[in-house]
């Protein structure tokens, strides 16, 4: 976390197993919300320039808030990127990466196919 950096946590906030929330702008999560094993919160990306040449800073951030309402479960391996919001009362299944606000009463599926072929 940065020196001016601000972390919120409501009352009743649940975080299971290896959660991780990386805060250097600010972070809001609010009360009774549910974090299943290995939620990721990243309010923040690397700098990087593309010219001359292509360089990631390993110092230099861009950043914006992340805010997630009360109410919420956000299942396993569940990533929430920079400058979401997240309303009251949704459900993040499993796997998703969030990376566009998410209204009210929402509940956000990952939708993966699993394509299966013969080794033979």
């Amino acid at each position: 976390m940065e020196k001016n950096a601000k972390l919120t946590i409501g009352d009743g906030v649940f975080m299971n197993n290896f959660c991780s929330v990386n805060c250097l702008d600010s972070i809001s999560i609010g009360e009774n919300t549910l974090f299943g094993e290995n939620v990721k919160l990243y309010d923040h990306n690397h700098l990087y320039t593309a010219v001359p040449e292509f360089k990631v800073s390993n110092s230099d951030f861009s950043t914006a808030p992340i805010k997630i309402g009360k109410n919420c479960w956000l299942g396993s391996n569940v990533t929430v990127l920079k400058g979401v919001s997240i309303g009251d009362n949704c459900i993040i299944g499993a796997g998703c990466t969030i990376f566009k606000d998410i209204p009210s009463n929402t509940k956000v599926i990952n939708q993966q196919q699993l394509i299966l072929n013969s080794v033979s």
